[in-house]
């Protein structure tokens, strides 16, 4: 129901030059829970009944790629339900690439109560330039309100 919407903010990006990332590929759950059986698949394969809960290993192998060289990183949310372990991979993964980045001189800002969580989770909340759990608010100071 949303789709228009998605499409208008792909463009205003692409007319912006800025680049948008999705996901190509989600680890797939037949139900929210921890015990859920999963599977990987790509984004347009997702059948009924299940739900995408983590970004699949290529799409996080791409997020990591665009990250790599960036100078200032702002994070505010994660990338999967990190909270069950069969879906904490993604979220896991760019944790340790934020702190790679900032190992090499990147600025870090971690935003939003369930992005500390992750990297705390992590164990690489002191590995990052700052954190703040004011993720909407964090968001609403960079669009200058």
């Amino acid at each position: 129901d949303k789709i228009d919407l998605a499409k208008e903010l792909e463009a205003k990006a692409e007319s912006k030059g800025v680049k948008f990332i999705l996901p190509t590929d989600v680890i797939l759950a037949d139900k929210f829970a921890a015990d859920a059986d999963t599977k990987v698949t790509k984004v347009e394969d997702i059948p009924d009944g299940w739900m995408g809960l983590d970004n699949g290993p290529e799409s996080t192998k791409m997020i990591q790629k665009e990250l790599s060289d960036c100078k200032t990183i702002i994070w505010n949310g994660p990338m999967g339900v990190f909270e069950y372990e069969a879906f904490a991979k993604g979220t896991n993964d760019v944790a340790k690439t934020l702190a790679e980045c900032t190992k090499k001189g990147a600025i870090t800002i971690i935003g939003g109560g369930d992005s500390v969580a992750a990297v705390e989770q992590a164990g690489l909340a002191d590995q990052m330039s700052h954190i703040s759990t004011g993720g909407g608010a964090s968001l609403e100071l960079l669009e200058g309100q």
